[in-house]
């Protein structure tokens, strides 16, 4: 793009060439920015915003808002920011308990915030600095990077898995509010949140498809229903519009981590299950299942919205256990 600055024929002739330079600095720096001059980035909070700027996500702004624009660090200048205020504000976060669900009076349920929740928290703020600032020298004061580094190993597997008896004494002891939701969390491997927000629409009964697309899995997938799954979907849908929650709550909204979190937690104790038990021990139960059962590794990570890699990692010592079983019944 070319584009005419004038010939500052006012100034003076040892002036013009400064000005020119500063017009010419502009209007590179507006055409760099799409149109617009860009803005200064002076703080953390800075840094934040215009990472979301060119890369929106729900997740980050959440984090971005709960522990970075209301805490200390989001005032640090990028020019100052050191390792040392990045290792308070890790320790703060640590240090913050994580809410689990809330009570129908609001009171929230914490725990310990787990090194794997650490860890997708500093994800965000990690990707945002590393968009303006770069790496300091390692072991320096300078190195901002070392105190946003990532636990190793947080993810471990889930260990608690239900019995198909114990899930459905789950379900029996479900209230009849929660049961066609916890049904569902039994029958397929969702994410509850994705289980959650399933529309009518998302739901097609004559060929008993289920759309997923609201999910931590990026993308739509579409997965065919097995009979008795596509029989809860098929009452559940009934007389709802297509922009309708398919699974409701008694007050017509659609669950949350809150409810069902409740809802699950009382039905546990009355069954007399493990402490622990959630909606996401009953996702580890299903694909549990599954990968004994001997579906591929790929398929059930298609199904569940996840990588292939995490199901091998989370999961693959059972294909090696059922490989040590075969491999016995060879014996003569």
């Amino acid at each position: 793009m070319v584009k005419s600055l004038g010939d500052f024929g006012t100034l003076l002739p040892s002036e013009r060439f400064t000005i020119a330079k500063k017009e010419a600095e502009s209007f590179a720096e507006k055409i760099a920015a799409g149109g617009e001059i860009q803005q200064t980035l002076e703080t953390v909070a800075d840094a934040c915003r215009e990472y979301l700027r060119h890369k929106p996500s729900a997740i980050s702004e959440g984090v971005f808002r709960r522990h970075v624009y209301s805490d200390p660090i989001g005032k640090v200048k990028l020019a100052k920011l050191r390792r040392h205020h990045l290792r308070d504000w890790r320790k703060r976060l640590e240090d913050t308990p994580a809410v689990i669900s809330r009570s129908k009076e609001g009171t929230p349920k914490v725990r310990r915030r787990a090194a794997s929740t650490v860890n997708r928290d500093m994800a965000p703020l990690r990707a945002a600095l590393n968009k303006v600032l770069p790496h300091g020298a390692p072991g320096s004061e300078a190195a901002w990077q070392e105190a946003l580094a990532p636990f190793p190993n947080a993810d471990n597997r889930r260990e608690l898995y239900l019995t198909k008896a114990q899930r459905r004494s789950l379900l029996r002891k479900s209230d009849v509010e929660a049961s066609p939701f916890v049904h569902a969390l039994c029958l397929l491997p969702l994410r509850p949140g994705a289980m959650a927000a399933l529309c009518v629409s998302d739901y097609d009964r004559r060929t008993s498809e289920l759309s997923i697309g609201s999910d931590k899995a990026k993308g739509k997938r579409r997965i065919v229903l097995p009979s008795a799954a596509a029989k809860l979907f098929d009452k559940q849908v009934k007389g709802k519009k297509p922009s309708e929650p398919i699974f409701l709550t008694s007050t017509g909204k659609a669950w949350d981590r809150n409810t069902w979190g409740d809802a699950i937690e009382r039905a546990a104790t009355a069954a007399r299950l493990p402490k622990g038990t959630t909606a996401y021990t009953l996702r580890h139960a299903t694909i549990t299942d599954l990968v004994i059962a001997g579906l591929p590794l790929l398929t059930i990570a298609q199904i569940s919205g996840t990588s292939a890699q995490m199901i091998e990692r989370h999961y693959g010592h059972l294909v090696s256990e059922a490989a040590i079983k075969a491999l016995g019944e060879l014996e003569l």
